[in-house]
């Protein structure tokens, strides 16, 4: 295996149906390149890819709460390099390839031809890698950073609900996931606190405390407490402790948006 092959290939499968996830896993599981970092229905997925960053991701069409074309649209089309649809309808292959699809697979495929769409799968991983090494060598480009997410995916049990970034006033931890507070809303989504932190636009929301995220632009009264802690009461009156080891920056970021407005 070249150099660049050495670490191994991450592949997400999203497909609602288990028995169809269960074939791709196990084919997916006779390639020693290839490492299966999860499998799941649509609404799980955005999740899934912001958590593993996936180099291939086996995507079905049809799957109820989120079907395949609306993932992409939420993740974006560079946040997985390489994208092979799995469908059993042949409607959709135009627009497949419209939103940059890698390759089109129909229902019920052979082991041969899902082997075909792996291995060109997997050529382009390794060429989108050699293309951020040469970068990365020459100075060409900045480093890379994880994609800022612009909208979550909530799902529910009837429903799943698209909360945009911009909405959101604050952010609570809660164990292993989070509650997203939305102008008196409230909602609740399987993330650590730290991909949170790390999804969100550095100038827009800061941590204020390990288990707090605010949105700067909700921030109306900051208060001085004792030792050089300080209270934030944002518009909708909540208040939340600014800890002292963050205080710096918080008040750098604020100045930062404070400036451009």
């Amino acid at each position: 295996m070249s150099p660049l092959g050495a670490t191994p290939i991450r592949v997400l499968v999203v497909d609602d149906e288990p028995l169809a996830r269960e074939n791709m896993r196990v084919l997916l599981a006779a390639d020693p390149q290839v490492e299966t970092v999860g499998e799941c229905s649509g609404p799980e997925a955005v999740a899934m890819i912001a958590r593993f960053r996936p180099d291939i991701m086996f995507l079905d069409v049809q799957m109820p709460d989120l079907d395949g074309f609306a993932l992409l649209d939420l993740v974006g089309p560079d946040a997985v390099p390489a994208v092979v649809f799995v469908t059993a309808y042949d409607r959709y292959a135009v627009q497949a390839f419209e939103v940059r699809a890698l390759d089109y697979m129909l229902k019920p495929f052979t082991d041969h031809r899902f082997e075909a769409a792996l291995a060109r799968a997997k050529a382009q991983v390794l060429t989108h890698r050699q293309s951020a090494l040469a970068e990365a060598r020459t100075g060409a480009a900045p480093p890379a950073r994880d994609p800022l997410r612009a909208r979550f995916l909530v799902p529910g049990r009837d429903k799943s609900v698209v909360v945009e970034a911009v909405e959101i006033d604050w952010i609570r931890a809660a164990d292993y996931y989070v509650i997203l507070h939305c102008g008196g809303v409230s909602h609740l989504l399987r993330e650590r606190m730290d991909e949170m932190e790390r999804q969100l636009d550095p100038e827009q929301f800061v941590r204020v405390h390990r288990g707090a995220i605010v949105n700067l632009a909700r921030v109306r009264e900051i208060h001085p407490l004792f030792r050089g802690g300080c209270e934030i009461k944002l518009a909708d009156g909540t208040m939340l402790k600014l800890s002292r080891d963050r205080r710096a920056d918080f008040e750098a970021r604020f100045g930062i948006l404070g400036g451009r407005r």
